[in-house]
Formats: structure tokens, sequence, C-alpha cells
């Protein structure tokens, strides 16, 4: 449901986070380390995987996502003293496109689109991966963005700096939505564009986004208040 991205005269651009905003990564990911390494294990190592994965990324920028996936799977493993079955080392990747969509997320998506906003999704993934994503939430999007084709991972600058290579999105009317602080609140703080912190896990962290909302809900209005 991925269109082609082009400057459009006067649009209203929104970008988008997936996993963690849009898509329930804890949970998919807590779900399969479960499943690996126990239903006892599955919150310890979650955090533990959340760890790992930037120093991965900023190692090997140019590697495919599924990659980094079963980098830090195995290195979980490793520090858990136990040898994965052949089958289970691209697991993480695997299971992805059965990783639950936010509930409210779609209709939020909906709404902003038929007012106008053009959205679009920057992410830390693979293009199947993402497409597999954007089927399941069912919201027609511009484009999107990966890391596995500009050989950058968040929070480094490049998915911005190719967003608006191709798309010609003015600035003053982009905003950027997202989970992550880390990732993606303080980067789109750096470069000063407007940020919706979707502030899922009650969090505290500066730089302070623009706006901050708990979930999606209400996110057209947000938008439309910052871009009229």
């Amino acid at each position: 449901m991925s269109e082609q991205p082009g400057p459009v005269a006067n649009a209203r651009w929104a970008t988008f986070d997936c996993y963690g905003t849009l898509v329930d990564w804890n949970a998919g990911i807590r779900a399969e380390l479960a499943r690996l390494f126990g239903p006892d294990q599955g919150a310890r190592l979650l955090d533990r995987y959340h760890e790992l994965e930037p120093r991965v990324q900023r190692e090997d920028p140019g590697a495919r996502y599924r990659d980094v996936m079963a980098a830090v799977l195995a290195e979980l493993a490793r520090e858990a003293g136990v040898r994965l079955a052949a089958d289970d080392e691209d697991a993480l990747a695997r299971s992805l496109p059965r990783w639950p969509i936010f509930p409210e997320v779609s209709d939020q998506l909906l709404q902003a689109h038929r007012r106008g906003w053009q959205l679009v999704i920057l992410s830390n993934s693979d293009r199947d991966l993402i497409d597999a994503s954007i089927s399941a939430i069912g919201v027609p999007f511009s484009s999107a963005i990966v890391a596995s084709e500009i050989g950058s991972y968040k929070p480094a600058l490049g998915h911005w700096r190719a967003f608006y290579e191709a798309t010609g999105a003015d600035r003053e009317r982009h905003v950027h939505v997202a989970q992550s602080h880390f990732h993606d609140i303080a980067p789109a703080d750096e470069l000063g564009v407007r940020s919706v912190w979707i502030n899922r896990l009650g969090e505290r962290a500066e730089p302070a986004p623009t706006r901050e909302l708990p979930d999606l809900r209400g996110l057209a209005d947000v938008l439309d208040e910052l871009v009229p």
C-alpha cells in the first residue's frame, strides 16, 4: 500500500517510526524470546536486546535489519549458554510480520490521511519486512525509507536526509512521530523538525518534543495544530 514519493505542492508530511510506534515490537520480540529461551526469560532478555541492538547497528550501518536481529539473537544465546537450532537463527525476522499492530493505529492514521497528510515511514528495517507491516496496518503510505537501503540506522540522520531528497518536502510542513526518544525524537530536535513523542512507556527524556501523547489517539488533531 505504498505509493511513489514525490513533490506535492503545499503538502503536509507526517513521518513515522514503525516498530514501537505503530507496531508493538516489544510484544513481538518478547514473545519470540520467551519461545526460544523460556517463558520466564522473555522480559529480561528483551531489556538486554535493546541494549545490544544499537551497538550492532552502529558497528555495521550497511547491514540488513534481519541480519542485525540475527546477530543480537546469537549474542543473547551465547550469553545464556543456549545453542539455537539452525531454523531459529532467523527467528526474529521470520516472526516480525506477525507482530501486533497497536489497536488505535490504523484508525488514527486513516484520519490523518483523509485530512490530506502525506504519510511516510522512516524505519530501521528492510523492504520486505516494512512492506509486510504496512500491509497489516492497512493504511496508504506515500513511501517508506528503510535502513538497509540507505546504509544508515537511526539515530543517525540518514533517514531524514533521504526523505527530504526523495520528496522535496518543506521542513516547515513536516512533523515526525515516534515512540523512541533515542532513535527519533532527539535527532528530529537536532534537525529542527517538529516532533510528536508517542510516549507509550511513560519515559522522561530531554530534549523535549514539540508535543507528547501516550499513544496515537488524537494524533490527527495534534498534526493539524502543528501545521494548519
